[in-house]
């Protein structure tokens, strides 16, 4: 990865190996590099242990090519959240080893191995509704190297099915609570667990609902202590909080 390439550029001019101007050809894109449209962060890596993620919302597809043709030169694993599937065949074309996970909504490329977590992460979603965001929580634990298990439709409209999971629910270091509706799952599972909760509201629920501000606001008001919270639908920030933990 990036700061390993650092790392081995410093080595290599400490022994002598290459010289001064063949490190500062190597390092002149540091810290980052500009392409008009984006600055692309190369040390985002070495100051967070993950490399710059790419929101597929907004953008067209040559300039998520080329941001990622740039983040992949540098030796970076590549992630695109919020890309759909129209989206990702037309980026595909150009770049024919990306994957991509429809549920979750997100294209990526894992060449390199990343450090592992300490623990398992566990991530609970409260209908089927909710699912898309979970994954895309799922997959952002494993692509940034942790044990991760999920289990989906366990809402408090059937407390029953939660109490199933409560032995997996303890041995988990950190979970992760996907709810709309009225998004009162998370304050009941930080009631049985000592790790930390960490709610994700979604935009799945009828008027009243109003997008996700409905169980937004929920899980901000938790009457359980331990539980962050993260913006409407964002299964992707959930996972990367969760993975910062488990990475403690």
């Amino acid at each position: 990865m990036f700061k390993n390439k650092v790392k081995k550029l410093l080595e290599e001019l400490k022994e002598g190996r290459i010289d001064i101007e063949d490190a500062y050809e190597a390092l002149q894109f540091l810290p980052y590099e500009d392409i008009e449209f984006a600055k692309i962060d190369f040390h985002r890596e070495i100051r967070r242990g993950v490399p710059e993620v790419i929101l597929g919302i907004g953008k067209t597809d040559d300039q998520i090519y080329k941001i990622a043709k740039k983040i992949m030169k540098n030796g970076g694993n590549l992630i695109i959240t919020k890309l759909d599937e129209k989206m990702y065949k037309k980026i595909k074309k150009k770049i024919p080893y990306l994957k991509y996970n429809k549920l979750a909504s997100i294209a990526y490329y894992d060449k390199n191995q990343v450090e592992k977590g300490k623990g398992k992460i566990l991530i609970l979603s409260a209908g089927t509704s909710d699912i898309p965001v979970a994954e895309e929580a799922y997959v952002t634990c494993k692509l940034m190297g942790n044990d991760v298990e999920k289990v989906y439709d366990v809402g408090v409209a059937g407390i029953h099915r939660l109490f199933d999971q409560i032995e997996r629910m303890r041995e988990a270091r950190v979970i992760i609570v996907v709810a709309g509706m009225e998004g009162a799952l998370p304050s009941v599972v930080a009631g049985f667990v000592h790790s930390p909760v960490i709610a994700v509201p979604t935009s799945q629920g009828y008027g009243a609902n109003f997008g996700g501000i409905s169980p937004l606001l929920t899980m901000l008001n938790n009457c359980s202590g331990g539980i962050a919270v993260v913006n409407i639908n964002n299964g992707f920030g959930a996972g990367y909080f969760a993975s910062l933990i488990n990475h403690l």
